[in-house]
């Protein structure tokens, strides 16, 4: 399914989907901890259009429809990836605030600070722009890309030794420790500090909602369900950071 001058070179396996994953992966943990400092996160969105466009360089028609990327089966499937990827943000949300309130040991409390609202009062106008503005971009870029290159390619070259089931585990994972970089290890204080115990539940928390995002993805019969579960955790977060946070 890799396309002929990637396939002289690659087996579409295990080997492949950890060397996607260290290619990738690791950069974008770079980048989003440097991010942490700088205040800049614009340098992650090219990492998300590399995923983006992972399975379209390498892999051939044939096999970007065996990753998922083709119309859905059960489109009703769509508007429950939407509902499912929302709840499970709220369930996360909820956790966070019982446990740390409203502290920087709340992952979305920390996640906020990333936010380019620094300096301006957020009235009701502002308010909403500002969602409306971080809401387009953490529906699109995110979960396409991550999606594409997690649920889609890296998956399949997991599967193809594992099966559908050990190779959800293992992309799911690789999903989850990613995350750490936006949550557990954490820029407080001028000073880096690794938070155990919440980043235990925070990444908890994105490998089981990557597994539900999987289960859209079959349950649709598409990348979309993954797609659209992702969009709906995403823009489920924003809401509460915008509304309930900053």
């Amino acid at each position: 399914m890799l396309k002929p001058f990637w396939n002289k070179v690659f087996k579409l396996n295990t080997g492949f989907g950890i060397v996607l994953i260290l290619l990738l992966g690791i950069p974008r943990i770079l980048i989003v901890l440097n991010a942490n400092v700088t205040g800049n996160y614009q340098p992650v969105s090219i990492v998300f259009i590399c995923m983006w466009l992972a399975p379209f360089i390498l892999l051939t028609k044939q096999g970007r429809t065996a990753i998922g990327l083709k119309k859905p089966v059960h489109y009703r499937w769509l508007l429950y990836a939407f509902l499912m990827g929302a709840g499970a943000c709220l369930i996360m949300f909820l956790i966070a605030q019982w446990c740390y309130a409203h502290t920087l040991s709340n992952w979305f409390v920390y996640i906020a600070k990333s936010y380019q609202t620094s300096g301006i009062r957020l009235d009701g106008n502002n308010r909403l722009i500002y969602f409306i503005i971080y809401s387009v971009t953490s529906m699109t870029f995110s979960p396409i890309g991550e999606e594409l290159f997690y649920r889609g390619i890296v998956h399949q070259s997991f599967a193809v030794q594992h099966g559908e089931r050990k190779a959800s585990l293992w992309d799911s994972l690789a999903f989850a420790l990613t995350h750490l970089a936006h949550f557990g290890i954490v820029y407080i204080a001028d000073g880096w500090n690794f938070l155990f115990v919440p980043a235990v539940l925070w990444v908890s928390g994105m490998f089981l909602s990557s597994r539900i995002f999987f289960y859209c993805k079959v349950r649709s019969g598409s990348l979309a369900g993954a797609i659209i579960a992702h969009a709906g955790f995403n823009l489920m977060m924003i809401y509460l950071i915008f509304y309930h946070i900053l």
